[in-house]
């Protein structure tokens, strides 16, 4: 159960839900209505409502529909009637394929974002069938789609799990206009064209938007963009080397800071995707997670089982925005961008205390991060230089020499942090960026501040096991990755290792990898074995490699060839192929060791190495 922690809350503090708490509030319709295969959890790391106090924090009245029942006659949706405005559709905070959905495409039996974990609380590509119910029930209100499926899907892409190439979400949904990226400044922009009496249908050149411009109808103006016609979708179906080009331009324009307006045609329509707005100030991004949150489930949840999501977010705090990475299987970068967008110490910390007056705070702050952990303040040291940027990773294959990874600013913020009354621990649990932790990689950098830093996160932050993410070790497959040699996880390793003997404790780095990655054969998953072997690894941080929409490494799996370089690259595919690689993260297991044998003939230093005959 839910608990009395609701107690501190009336169920007007909550977005309304029913027509009976929207009375509450004394509210007789509605400017916006929200629609999410979420259930509402009102939290900063929840989407829906952070656009749910946004909009409210614009002066409208919103109300929210969680997890509509989109199976019978469509009642569910029509509970607000008509909003004036327009309604606003995501999926949720994850795909809903990759919530539903394994590696070897099996069904999911639980869903993290649904109380007690329960599966089918939303359809399959679920912004397409929500948007549709809307459209069939109020074809002449706007709808506006967002988040991570609308925001991934905005373009041509491959579905791994139909395994089709499908158009736009923009062409399937009938949805008016797709917001992409972190949702508040396009929203913000919205509101206030529409409180100036600009019509939905006039919302051609707000940035961060996507539009269906259809036959006859003319390119809008703007001096300031200019564009990039993709090729169609029609051509990415009939040549996979178009599609393959077409993937290399989304990703670079989505990771500059100056992109240009992308077209790509579908059938007699064309999809416009307007450049994205500038990386959030600290001070916008303070705004977002200062608003009124209450950081509990709604009330209407009060007599059902934990929501699982919820339960592992609810004592941590997210500190940035944005991943410089760049790792060729990630969605963050095509999602939130490159670039970083850090709150101030004052908000975070002010977070940190709102937490401490929870009731069911013991005090421990599980994680105090990011989407890399350690990543707050970086950026380049020139900005102009970063206006001429291409390159989708800052520190991909080298740390860009205008890179400033000073972790100073984040020493400081945990210093500040773990003085906050009430607060006895501080976890790290959202991943480091190791490679920026080691002198030999990030060579600009200054050795001392990376091992200051490594120091402090070893003495105060790590909870037993620090998660880092060499994804392989093969360098082939880490160059196609995005990622470093494996000769620097193993510099890393030994650092951490020294520190923690230094601190006196017990830690452990517990490390992630991915089979069946593109360029990854069995003989580098059978070399994989044999050197988390040498370094007493057994694995359980592992995960087959799954396509997602708009990343380069699912562009590869589907093309067959790297967008980048032109050259053919191998995936393993089909079932088989994909639990023979997945198998050797298991070598220790006695049940495996007959099939890894047969597997390595051919291979015989390889095999004697990883099972001793």
């Amino acid at each position: 159960m839910l608990g009395e922690e609701k107690s501190q809350y009336r169920l007007s503090d909550f977005l309304p839900t029913t027509k009976k708490e929207m009375k509450l509030r004394g509210w007789e319709e509605l400017d916006v209505v929200l629609i999410s295969g979420d259930a509402y959890v009102d939290h900063p790391s929840f989407g829906v409502a952070v656009i749910g106090r946004l909009l409210e924090s614009l002066g409208l009245r919103v109300g929210i529909i969680p997890q509509p029942n989109w199976r019978d006659d469509g009642h569910e949706f029509q509970k607000f009637g008509a909003p004036r405005l327009f309604f606003g559709v995501s999926g949720g905070n994850m795909d809903p394929m990759v919530n539903h959905y394994t590696a070897g495409r099996r069904r999911r039996s639980d869903d993290a974002f649904t109380p007690g974990g329960e599966p089918n609380a939303r359809p399959d590509h679920a912004t397409e069938v929500y948007t549709q119910w809307l459209k069939r029930l109020y074809p002449d209100v706007p709808v506006l789609i967002g988040g991570i499926e609308a925001s991934l899907r905005r373009l041509t892409h491959y579905d791994y799990w139909e395994d089709t190439l499908r158009e736009s979400i923009l062409k399937k949904s009938g949805a008016d206009i797709l917001v992409y990226g972190m949702g508040e400044q396009p929203m913000t922009e919205i509101v206030n064209l529409l409180k100036k009496g600009v019509p939905f249908s006039s919302l051609k050149t707000v940035p961060q938007t996507a539009f269906l411009l259809h036959q006859g109808e003319s390119l809008p103006k703007n001096k300031r963009w200019e564009d990039l016609t993709l090729p169609s979708f029609e051509q990415c179906g009939k040549d996979k080397k178009a599609f393959a080009g077409a993937s290399r331009h989304i990703e670079e324009e989505s990771n500059k800071r100056h992109a240009m307006r992308l077209l790509q045609a579908v059938g007699s329509d064309t999809v416009v995707v307007n450049p994205p707005f500038p990386t959030m100030t600290t001070e916008q991004i303070d705004a977002s997670y200062d608003m009124p949150y209450t950081r509990l489930p709604h009330p209407r949840y009060k007599d059902r089982p934990v929501i699982p999501a919820y339960t592992m977010i609810r004592h941590s705090v997210n500190i940035h925005r944005g991943c410089f990475g760049g790792c060729a299987f990630c969605t963050i970068s095509a999602h939130q961008g490159k670039f970083i967008a850090s709150r101030s110490e004052r908000s975070i910390i002010e977070e940190m205390e709102k937490i401490t007056r929870m009731p069911d705070f013991t005090g421990t702050i599980t994680d105090l991060g990011g989407p890399s952990a350690n990543m707050y303040r970086m950026g380049g040291r020139d900005t102009s230089l970063c206006d001429k940027c291409a390159r989708p990773s800052c520190i991909s294959p080298a740390v860009c020499p205008n890179l400033d990874t000073s972790h100073k600013a984040l020493r400081e913020l945990y210093a500040k942090a773990r003085k906050v009354n009430g607060v006895k621990h501080i976890f790290i649990g959202s991943g480091i960026r190791y490679d920026l932790l080691v002198p030999e990689f990030n060579k600009k950098a200054d050795p001392k501040d990376l091992e200051t830093y490594l120091d402090d996160v070893v003495k105060h932050h790590v909870s037993g096991r620090l998660k880092v993410a060499p994804e392989h070790s093969s360098d082939d497959v880490l160059k196609i990755m995005r990622k470093p040699s494996f000769k620097y996880f193993r510099i890393f390793k030994q650092t951490f290792d020294r520190l923690t003997t230094r601190a006196g404790k017990k830690q452990t780095v517990i490390p992630y990898f991915i089979s069946s990655h593109p360029g990854s054969h069995l003989q580098d998953m059978a070399q994989l074995a044999v050197d988390t072997k040498e370094l007493d690894f057994k694995l359980e941080q592992v995960q087959d490699f799954t396509p997602t929409p708009m990343t380069i490494s699912t562009d590869i799996y589907y093309s067959g060839v790297h967008p980048y370089t032109g050259e053919d690259v191998f995936t393993a595919k089909n079932a088989n192929e994909k639990k023979d690689q997945n198998i050797f993260f298991f070598w220790y297991k006695a049940e495996n060791r007959n099939r890894i044998s047969s597997l390595l003939r051919g291979f015989d230093v390889l095999r004697k190495k990883l099972l001793g005959r």
